[in-house]
């Protein structure tokens, strides 16, 4: 399964330190980053293959709050996905 996250931010820079810190949490909750894309400056998008999709959906409705903050994140748009 695999989890993709179109995040709005504030600062560009201040989010890639924030996400870059917060590795460690989301890999503790079965999210292992593929790919993270600057769509323009106020917007990110990141890949991640799930490997418990309970723990990244609980990290999503709660640690993630904390990240959000942290990053500048204004809006997360969090969508999980199978291969057809």
């Amino acid at each position: 399964m695999q989890l993709i996250i179109r995040y709005a931010h504030a600062d560009r820079a201040a989010f890639r330190t924030a996400f870059d810190a917060d590795a460690e949490d989301r890999g503790r909750n079965g999210m292992t980053l593929l790919q993270l894309w600057h769509e323009d400056a106020g917007h990110s998008w990141a890949l991640f293959q799930v490997s418990n999709p309970k723990s990244a959906r609980n990290y999503l409705s709660g640690a993630a709050a904390t990240f959000n903050a942290q990053a500048g994140v204004t809006a997360a748009d969090a969508h999980f996905l199978e291969t057809a």
